[in-house]
């Protein structure tokens, strides 16, 4: 994870790339139990986090953060991740890959217009509906040649990537896959017409 010094190459940028060192730290402290964090189905807001009070007869009791008590089947609530997943850039990352822990991530992100995000060997994008200044020269320049991992999500971070992928020929992997695939459909069809032959 780079520091905010490395991230000032992303000029402007850097603040809708990822949060900030101090945000990062905070998260890895803040205290959490996994066994009562839980996202709990409410009908106006989808999900809201919240401590499980009980658990009996098929139903789960949540004390809301914002104070509500919600009692609903245990299906309908889902375990949170610790905080230091708070906005994560990868959700593949993720302890618990459920919907309420990639749409709050998603949310959070978003909110601090951090419109890009990785699911894995996807890039997610959230249309901010504004301007952002993630795509000025700097930007794009501080992505060049990095590997994905080295960079935080951002569509310069794909199209690089496969860029050096095609340079250095790993793109002719696909090819040869191609190739042998043909191939094999090719004696397939050859023996199937020597069987009928016959």
């Amino acid at each position: 994870m780079s520091t905010d010094a490395e991230m000032e190459q992303y000029g402007p940028a850097a603040i809708y790339l990822r949060k900030p060192e101090k945000e990062r730290l905070e998260a890895q402290t803040t205290p959490f139990d996994a066994k009562t964090a839980y996202f709990v189905a409410e009908p106006t807001e989808m999900y809201l986090k919240g401590k499980l009070v009980k658990k009996e007869g098929g139903k789960a009791t949540v004390e809301t953060d914002c104070g509500k008590s919600i009692t609903v089947k245990e299906e309908d609530i889902h375990p949170r991740n610790p905080p230091k997943y708070d906005k994560i850039e990868d959700m593949a990352m993720m302890t618990h890959l459920n919907e309420p822990c990639v749409l709050y991530n998603l949310k959070e992100r978003y909110a601090s217009w951090m419109i890009y995000t990785y699911s894995g060997l996807f890039c997610v994008v959230v249309n901010p509906y504004k301007w952002l200044p993630v795509y000025d020269t700097t930007c794009v320049s501080a992505y060049r040649g990095k590997k994905r991992i080295e960079a935080p999500p951002h569509i310069f971070s794909i199209s690089d990537n496969g860029y050096q992928f095609m340079l250095t020929g790993k793109i002719k992997i696909s090819v040869t896959l191609q190739q042998l695939q043909l191939l094999e459909l090719r004696s397939l069809m050859h023996h199937n017409s020597k069987a009928k032959s016959r």
